[in-house]
């Protein structure tokens, strides 16, 4: 391996090594490995995030003509049920059919709501 001084204004005391094939080395910083792995693996995981919640978005389910539901937000009161709720907001639909899109929706797990609890619910269109 073989030291090349280098010559000329503003280059006092810097080296360049070169390798036995000419090549020369690269010497990164702390500076330059944060910029070379740790900027390129934020920009990755910020993606990867945006992908998520792009595909996990609650207003973006399908109704059952294809399309895109309409909904709107209600808060549970006191004695609300999913069943009511559903015979409320789609009075021409099945309402077994609306709790079932609610649950969907709003990814409940149990058919048990609580007074206060948002939930996205499906409305019928004229």
């Amino acid at each position: 391996m073989s030291t090349l001084q280098l010559a000329g204004p503003g280059s006092a005391g810097h080296t360049m090594e070169r390798s036995d094939a000419g090549v020369p080395r690269v010497h990164l910083t702390r500076r330059g490995w944060l910029v070379l792995v740790a900027v390129p693996l934020a920009l990755v995981a910020a993606a990867a995030m945006i992908l998520a919640a792009s595909l996990t978005s609650q207003a973006k389910a399908a109704g059952s003509a294809g399309g895109v539901t309409e909904t709107v937000q209600v808060d549970v009161a006191v004695g609300q049920t999913l069943w009511g709720l559903a015979a409320e907001y789609a009075p021409d639909r099945d309402p077994r059919e609306v709790v079932a899109e609610i649950a969907e929706l709003n990814a409940l797990t149990t058919s048990t709501v609580q007074a206060g609890q948002a939930l996205h619910i499906p409305v019928s269109t004229p």
